[in-house]
C-alpha cells in the first residue's frame, strides 16, 4: 500500500515461501491488498522489480516456485552477471559507496591502493556487491588516511581462497589507478 503509484522492490523472491507467493500473486492479479485487521480491499497501482540469484524456471520445474506468479513477474528479465565478471565496475561502485560511508563516518577516504583494487579485481566476490558494500564499509570505519591499502582488509579477507584464476588476475590487474 505504501508503494501504491510507485515502484515496489522484492529482493531475493526466490527465497519466498509457497503461502507468500499465493498472497503476493493475488495482490499482483487483484492490485489490491487488504489491511491486517481489515476485510475491506484497498486498491493499489504498483510497478513490481523482483530480484532473485536464482533460476527461476528451474524453480517452477522442481515446484519451488509458483509458475503463475513467474509469468506475472517476468515481463521483462534482466540478467546481471555477479561482480566477479565485472571487475570493471569496482572503481565505479567504490566511488558511490565511498561517499556514502565518508558521510555517515566522518572520514575522508578517497583513494584505493593500486594493490588493493588488484586484489578487489580478483577476488570472487561470493556475496556480491553487498559484500563488496560491506567489506569497503568495514575498512571505511578502521581507515587512518584518506588511501585504503591491502593491508587494511581483515586477515580472513587477505587469506581467501576465493580468488580467481591466474589468468584473469593477470587479465584485471590495472597498475596505478588511482581514484
Amino acid at each position: 500500500e505504501a508503494a501504491d503509484g510507485g515502484t515496489i522492490f522484492l529482493d531475493e523472491i526466490g527465497e519466498m515461501d509457497p503461502e507468500s507467493q499465493v498472497r503476493l500473486l493475488r495482490v499482483l492479479e487483484e492490485r489490491e491488498v487488504v489491511r491486517v485487521g481489515s476485510t475491506k480491499p484497498t486498491k493499489i497501482d504498483v510497478r513490481v522489480v523482483a530480484a532473485t540469484n536464482k533460476n527461476l524456471l528451474e524453480e517452477v520445474d522442481r515446484s519451488g516456485f509458483l509458475e503463475d506468479l513467474y509469468y506475472r513477474l517476468a515481463v521483462i528479465k534482466l540478467f546481471l552477471p555477479p561482480l566477479r565478471e565485472r571487475a570493471a565496475d569496482i572503481p565505479l561502485l567504490f566511488n558511490h559507496f565511498i561517499t556514502q560511508f565518508n558521510d555517515r563516518y566522518g572520514k575522508s577516504v578517497t583513494r584505493l591502493a593500486p594493490e588493493l583494487l588488484s586484489f578487489f579485481e580478483a577476488y570472487d566476490w561470493p556475496g556480491n556487491i553487498r559484500e563488496f558494500r560491506n567489506v569497503l564499509e568495514g575498512m571505511v570505519v578502521l581507515a587512518s588516511d584518506d588511501t585504503l591499502q591491502r593491508t587494511d582488509l581483515s586477515p580472513e579477507l587477505q587469506n581467501s581462497p576465493r580468488r580467481q584464476s591466474n589468468e584473469k588476475l593477470s587479465q584485471s590487474i590495472v597498475a596505478g589507478v588511482s581514484l
